[in-house]
């Protein structure tokens, strides 16, 4: 309900406070003449002093303290300090250092503002010839009151809207954007009748913070004493047969499903004590609260894979996974190199000609895409012709990082996970290899319930046992 809050409000200001807005028109949504620049900006202001009388939503101003520097809406541009172009003769003299010039708007006030401070808005100027951008700043103060239906304390929010007309660009365009940012805290004196008693839903958390709490305890324990262990016998194993413990060895006294488990138990109930936190209305960070639930019930889904893991076909998956999981990791590691090569140059030669590599990310996710066999005709036909010479490395570019990652790269990396899947179903059926960890388990031939002890040294027998030796 939050960001669905958040999202729709942002809607109805992109609406409310947009001349002409269409849905989905962020992109496309600009002025061409001085006049519609006029037009749009005093749209603004005047759509902001008439909420009262229009909105649908109920609203708030947010209006400045007594005695500060800034009205309740204020109106900036920014421009150059000092800027002269003549395109005729090919000359320009601009001094770099920016300058902002602003114009504070308020809501009508009982009290009239004395005369030197009385600005009309609409006689606001711009410099067109060296302006930079405009931008509109104001705040809105509202009350999410669909979060009742859950029985829970409305939250209330300050939205600070900022509506930007960039002419970083100086081409004759004009984009207008709008920007909501949502601050989310507690209500005064919240009061609401009727509201359902959520004692139940406490417990419950309650319960899954001690459930989780004494779960990171035991698993905790059971990881100190594999170490413990681990330790030990690397102790012995070096005293008695003068050979260190190799890695893999090592890593059999610590079990990596415990490790799954305290991380997940941390993250559930740092979340848990958040989430009650944000019920009972003395934090408000939703969304570090849903990451952290979130990766915690991932993490705990991947931990069921351990059960079937006691089933001999499923366990074959388990262990490929474990076992090819380093020569995977290696093999990533050499092909994001290649990968990297690609995203860079693809961002420097192809960003001003294709809409997809405007930035670095938007090229990782665009080759990526590619990779999977996504939108690859789109790609090439949304690339400009305008140079042939770049037209044509367009194409090899685009050829060669299809063919290399789709025929080769992703054809090797199935064919290292089945290598390692076949090698290990051979190995189930036929004689596993033994490490020196097993090997010198199974030297002890008695059973861990024989109550048999023995030790290096011979010694008599304990009045509570008796040991063969």
């Amino acid at each position: 309900m939050v960001v669905t809050f958040k999202e729709e409000n942002t809607i109805a200001f992109k609406h409310l406070f947009l001349k002409d807005y269409v849905d989905g028109a962020d992109d496309s949504y600009a002025v061409y003449t001085q006049h519609d620049l006029y037009d749009r900006m005093f749209y603004a202001v005047e759509k902001y002093l008439a909420i009262p009388n229009e909105t649908i939503g109920r609203y708030a101003y947010v209006r400045a303290e007594s005695g500060g520097n800034w009205s309740a809406l204020m109106l900036c541009q920014q421009y150059y300090r000092k800027g002269r172009i003549d395109p005729a003769n090919d000359t320009f003299n601009i001094d770099p250092k920016i300058v902002t010039d602003c114009l504070g708007v308020d809501p009508e006030d009982p009290q009239p503002l004395p005369p030197e401070l009385d600005r009309n808005y609409k006689n606001f100027t711009l410099k067109f010839h060296k302006l930079i951008n405009v931008t509109i700043q104001f705040k809105l103060k509202a009350i999410n009151i669909q979060t009742i239906i859950n029985n829970e304390i409305p939250d209330c929010y300050t939205f600070t809207i900022t509506i930007t007309f960039d002419n970083k660009a100086h081409s004759g365009r004009v984009k207008i954007h709008l920007d909501n940012q949502a601050d989310i805290k507690e209500c005064k004196d919240p009061s609401v009748f009727g509201r359902g008693d959520n004692s139940l839903r406490l417990f419950f958390d309650v319960v899954v913070i001690l459930v989780c709490s004494l779960s990171f305890i035991l698993c905790a324990r059971s990881i100190i004493r594999g170490l413990m262990l681990q330790h030990e016998f690397s102790r012995f194993f070096q005293r008695r047969y003068n050979q260190s413990v190799c890695l893999s060895d090592r890593m059999e006294f610590l079990n990596g499903w415990y490790i799954l488990l305290v991380i997940s138990d941390v993250l559930t109930v740092l979340g848990t004590i958040m989430k009650i936190g944000i019920e009972s209305k003395n934090f408000a960070s939703y969304d570090v609260c849903s990451i952290l639930l979130g990766t915690s019930t991932l993490l705990v889904w991947v931990g069921v894979i351990r059960y079937l893991s006691f089933f001999q076909k499923y366990n074959i998956l388990i262990v490929t996974l474990r076992v090819a999981l380093p020569d995977v990791i290696r093999f990533c590691c050499c092909v994001a190199v290649i990968y990297l090569g690609y995203c860079f140059c693809g961002w420097i030669v192809l960003g001003p000609y294709h809409v997809k590599f405007r930035s670095l990310s938007m090229v990782s996710e665009c080759l990526f895409s590619l990779i999977n066999g996504d939108d690859m005709f789109v790609t090439f036909a949304e690339m400009q012709q305008n140079s042939y010479l770049v037209w044509l490395f367009s194409q090899i570019y685009l050829y060669t990082f299809i063919s290399l990652f789709i025929y080769m790269v992703l054809s090797l990396f199935i064919a290292l996970i089945t290598g390692y899947y076949e090698t290990i179903k051979h190995q189930c059926e036929g004689e596993t290899p033994v490490s020196q960890l097993h090997a010198y388990i199974a030297q002890c031939k008695d059973s861990p319930k024989s109550g048999k002890y023995r030790r290096d040294s011979a010694s008599s027998c304990s009045v509570f046992c008796c040991c063969e030796r």
